[in-house]
């Protein structure tokens, strides 16, 4: 069994692709027609280039990893918003899925310039991307207090003492991609009390989670710099956290130690930079 085969890192730069109307439409006619309307409900085309290109990257990572025509897969979601794959039926994609890779799943983030996906074989995945938006009508200050409720005394305090304004507002986005991270791959929604959530980390390595003061061992965190003043957040954890409604969805949720730690510990893979067209099927594969 060749886990690392299950774990990929995908991002695709949308500040460089401006499609006329008509190639907009060629991409996404690659989607199926229930995928369009939650594209095109979109009034800015930056919106809808995010749209479009998120769910490209879905189906172009299960293709690669599964073999699953394009015209094969289907992506449901929950109730909570996360995707998922669904097998409809028992076939060999479906066979590869359960022995190769016994909880393939995906998470896909997008914000500014950058729209990327991640996925793993047996650990839940939460992926975030964030731009670090400087404020324009207030202070940094102004604007990250309408959001002190949703971080621990301890994390607030790194926040707000990390040096100038520029810095401190770096490490307020920092904090918040890690715990959306951490949000998404549970599969949980904005209702989630984001600062039960604390993290602890040096200089944003080593990074570790406690809920409600407990650590949880068995997840592990990055943070990675994506330039342009992006980051990436990366959540992997055990499936036994998955929200009610996503744990339906999952293969496994329990796993012997053993087989666990082999899915924790393996090498996050950096991202590799994809451009739209990459994304497309080939003839055959439609």
């Amino acid at each position: 069994m060749d886990l690392e085969k299950g774990v990929h890192r995908w991002i695709v730069d949308i500040s460089e692709w401006n499609p006329s109307p008509n190639y907009f439409s060629f991409a996404m006619s690659f989607l199926p027609q229930h995928e369009h309307s939650s594209i095109t409900r979109f009034f800015q085309m930056e919106d809808r280039k995010r749209a479009l290109v998120s769910r490209l990257l879905q189906y172009a990572l299960i293709h690669q990893v599964l073999g699953i025509p394009y015209n094969g897969i289907v992506i449901r979601r929950t109730a909570e918003g996360k995707p998922y794959l669904l097998c409809l039926e028992r076939s060999q994609e479906c066979d590869k899925l359960n022995l190769e890779f016994p909880n393939f799943n995906f998470n896909a983030s997008h914000h500014g310039d950058f729209v990327a996906i991640a996925s793993e074989p047996i650990c839940l995945v939460g992926l975030d991307v964030v731009s670090q938006t400087i404020p324009e009508k207030e202070s940094v200050e102004e604007f990250i207090q309408s959001f002190s409720s949703y971080f621990s005394s301890l994390e607030w305090f790194n926040i707000i003492n990390a040096g100038s304004s520029r810095q401190i507002l770096s490490e307020f986005y920092r904090y918040w991609s890690v715990k959306e991270a951490f949000v998404k791959a549970i599969g949980d929604g904005v209702g989630y009390k984001l600062d039960t959530i604390e993290f602890h980390h040096k200089n944003w390595e080593n990074i570790v989670v406690k809920v409600d003061g407990k650590e949880l061992k068995d997840w592990r965190f990055w943070l990675l710099e994506l330039g342009k003043d992006h980051v990436a957040s990366i959540a992997r954890g055990h499936p036994m956290y998955a929200t009610s409604s996503y744990k339906t969805t999952l293969n496994r949720t329990q796993f012997n130690d053993e087989e666990y730690n082999v899915g924790l510990h393996l090498p996050n893979t950096s991202f590799i930079f994809r451009k739209v067209e990459d994304l497309f099927p080939s003839n055959e594969n439609r």
